[in-house]
């Protein structure tokens, strides 16, 4: 290919990039859910007619992408190519053809230009509800934790399947959130079709072949490159964490090959009888992300450079097969990255991050008037951030969401959808694991019904009894608490109620540190001392 021809290509890759991120920013700014408008906890991308990922939208989380990246190809198992017309909108929310867990929803639609099937869109986003126990670990099987939507379609030739929509409103509690996050979803894809077709007849392509063809022999070659460039051999790590009521163990394997890495969760500790469980779609999404961040962090993501990695295990809570109860997945989800750095740290030494909390701190709210009063209902979603861990050469970032990449949901967003005041939400002095250099912060964050009213919410908390490690010498984080405001313990997980006139208190657990403390600056003390980050006789 001439240089005037790469060049093309190069050009042609990035406003292809450019539609998916129109694509992924129509969902942002139409949806109806605070996760989805005010987070991003969602994702977008473009696919050839086989089903191979092309590009993904910046805006988006790892576990969303990765696992969408797999779910087109269910799609296009289930729904034949004679079945799929213009105008076409296909839905599911099964978590092992899906994300991972009911409450996320997965779109797909093809896109035809002049009568041929030149692309696939995809898009997935969080919704506030799906009925059944709502969002929590309380269920026993996946049957109790809501609706379930098989591979199906939810617009033909154009025209949205009304049956569908009032089985949805007669199913959730929040009906008018939920079927306007429907709509946005295929809204989302319809914009990323129009987009495409508007490119592909300005340059003058009748279909994506030799662009994909571009895409895919460039990323091959620059993922063999990092590859061939990592030391060879096999590397083990394990991580604690907190469980529903008792420790699990999680394990893994990391192997570097010639010309892949493998993964290997055997060792890991059996599925749980709780909604703690994850589907192997979405352990691998998190594990792929983890290695992607460490081996080519700057290439593209796309079926080419997914292909260098492969996941496997046996049946363990990180590969759990139906019916397993599924909903908190992205707790032990979000854990993969720390457990599969922490393999690699063996083989990098002085490379990889310590780890840090991990695991999302959402909560979700279920607001009341009390017995007798009268006011509003609602079902609120928080997504917080404790600390990231400390690397090698920075300090950790504060009330930062890695590995998820969500965003903070602004206090006045949250508190517009139910009957809540957010009292206090500040980070948490001295809850950085010390080092040379230090952990992340957590937060501190104070939750209460308004004047009248009660709260349920389940918690979805880990990293309470099992703090983040530090690495090379770093000290730990200090773990998660979950309090009221009269001193009473919370457990970290599950449904559980507070009164009237009660404050709900998460104190969030920070990052280890990195590396030996007696290494750190008397300069870099004085700087966290007048921020306030440790205490003045730290």
């Amino acid at each position: 290919m001439s240089d005037i021809g790469e060049i093309r290509m190069q050009v042609m890759w990035n406003r292809l990039i450019s539609v998916v991120e129109e694509q992924a920013l129509t969902l942002l700014r139409t949806a109806f859910s605070t996760s989805v408008r005010e987070s991003g906890d969602l994702s977008a991308g473009v696919f050839d007619p086989r089903g191979q990922m092309l590009a993904q939208a910046v805006t988006g989380t790892p576990g969303h992408v990765n696992t969408m990246a797999e779910a087109v190809l269910h799609f296009m198992n289930e729904i034949s190519r004679d079945q799929m017309f213009a105008g076409d909108t296909y839905v599911t929310n099964d978590p092992w053809q899906g994300t991972g867990h009911l409450h996320d929803i997965t779109m797909v639609s093809p896109s035809f230009l002049n009568g041929e099937l030149v692309a696939f869109f995809a898009c997935t986003a969080h919704v506030v509800d799906v009925g059944g126990r709502g969002f929590g670990a309380d269920g026993k099987s996946v049957y109790e934790e809501g609706i379930q939507i098989p591979i199906m379609k939810f617009a033909k030739k154009g025209k949205v399947n009304l049956d569908v929509v009032r089985i949805l409103r007669a199913n959730v509690r929040e009906p008018n959130q939920v079927v306007g996050d429907f709509y946005s979803l295929a809204a989302c894809n319809e914009v990323g079709h129009r987009r495409l077709v508007d490119m592909m007849k300005e340059i003058g392509l009748t279909s994506l072949d030799g662009l994909g063809e571009f895409i895919f022999s460039r990323t091959r070659d620059a993922m063999l490159e990092r590859i061939e460039a990592l030391p060879k051999g096999s590397w083990s790590n394990e991580l604690v964490t907190d469980g529903y009521d008792e420790p699990v163990k999680l394990a893994a394997m990391v192997s570097v090959r010639d010309d892949h890495v493998e993964v290997d969760f055997t060792g890991t500790d059996p599925m749980s009888r709780w909604g703690i469980n994850c589907p192997i779609i979405y352990s691998k999404a998190y594990a792929c992300y983890a290695l992607k961040c460490m081996v080519a962090p700057d290439i593209p993501n796309n079926a080419a450079s997914l292909a260098f990695f492969t996941v496997s295990s046996p049946v363990n809570i990180l590969n759990a097969v139906r019916p397993a109860p599924v909903a908190l997945r992205h707790i032990f989800g979000h854990m993969v990255p720390d457990l599969v750095l922490g393999a690699f740290s063996k083989a990098l030494p002085g490379k990889i991050l310590a780890e840090g909390a991990g695991a999302l701190w959402n909560i979700h709210i279920s607001a009341r008037p009390v017995a007798g009063g009268s006011g509003r209902r609602a079902e609120v979603l928080m997504f917080n951030s404790g600390g990231m861990g400390a690397r090698p050469e920075l300090d950790g970032l504060s009330a930062t969401a890695f590995p998820s990449g969500v965003h903070t949901m602004p206090i006045e967003a949250t508190e517009h959808t139910g009957p809540i005041v957010i009292w206090r939400k500040e980070l948490r002095p001295n809850s950085g694991g010390d080092g040379e250099f230090r952990g992340g912060l957590g937060q501190i964050i104070e939750i209460a019904a308004t004047d009248g009213h009660e709260f349920d919410f389940s918690a979805m908390f880990d990293r309470v009894n099992h703090p983040p490690h530090g690495r090379d010498g770093g000290k730990p984080g200090v773990a998660g608490v979950v309090r009221l405001d009269d001193g009473t313990r919370m457990r970290p997980k599950g449904w559980q109620h507070v009164p009237a006139g009660r404050k709900l208190i998460l104190e969030l657990p920070g990052g280890g540190g990195y590396g030996d403390p007696a290494k750190r600056g008397a300069a870099a003390r004085a700087n966290d001392r007048s921020k306030g980050y440790i205490s003045e006789n730290e």
